[in-house]
């Protein structure tokens, strides 16, 4: 969830209820391998809106599609994708992932998300200077990186409820109204919304109408 001119390091806190949810930081945090230091990005300005920003959140879905074809080969008409998750690597996160993950099986029909074993993706949680992003593992599956600074700026349920939306397939807007949950955090700080509008909706049906042949055809 980034915006190239803005930045989430610029804006002020959300409130003082998810200051006191998110304020007790852990000392340590389970983070993947490939999770850059703040020396070798400066800044979220540094990350933000840029081409390895788009490649990542592309590989990111590509590699969500990639494990869960493999999981429902045997099952290839599937009308629902289930897409599962596990959350056990951002314990600080669990209320805003379950709330995520309602707001996203209530507003589209077509896929399906999960938490459970053999996850497709997962969350992690720690201290990144580029801020929450989707990515891939390089090993067939994606993840999402929650981070404390970033979810105790920008309201933290619409953090989580982005960057699960690339799971979906959906990109980033920067430049949209905060009635558009992938504009991120474009609106500014003051923007509360987690629910997904109408056209980002209608977009994740389509990606994933009819199984995964036609997910995978969107992406070709």
């Amino acid at each position: 969830m980034r915006h190239p001119r803005t930045a989430f390091s610029a804006a002020l806190t959300v409130g003082l209820t998810l200051a006191a949810a998110l304020g007790a930081v852990p000392a340590t945090a389970a983070v993947p391998a490939d999770s850059p230091t703040k020396a070798a990005v400066p800044s979220y300005v540094a990350y933000e809106g840029s081409a390895a920003d788009t490649k990542a959140t592309r590989a990111f879905f590509q590699a969500v599609l990639k494990s869960v074809a493999e999981q429902r080969a045997a099952n290839p008409g599937a009308r629902v994708v289930t897409v599962t998750y596990n959350a056990t690597s951002a314990p600080t996160f669990r209320s805003q992932i379950a709330r995520s993950t309602q707001i996203w099986n209530s507003s589209v029909t077509n896929v399906r998300l999960q938490e459970g074993s053999n996850p497709n993706f997962r969350y992690y949680e720690g201290n990144d200077a580029r801020g929450s992003y989707a990515s891939t593992d390089g090993r067939g599956r994606g993840y999402i990186f929650l981070d404390y600074r970033q979810n105790q700026q920008y309201d933290s349920y619409r953090v989580t409820s982005h960057e699960t939306g690339h799971v979906l397939g959906l990109p980033d807007n920067y430049r949209g109204p905060c009635s558009e949950l992938m504009s991120g955090g474009g609106p500014g700080p003051s923007c509360r919304n987690a629910v997904p509008n109408t056209q980002e909706r209608s977009r994740v049906n389509s990606i994933w109408a009819y199984g995964l042949a036609a997910a995978a055809a969107r992406i070709s």
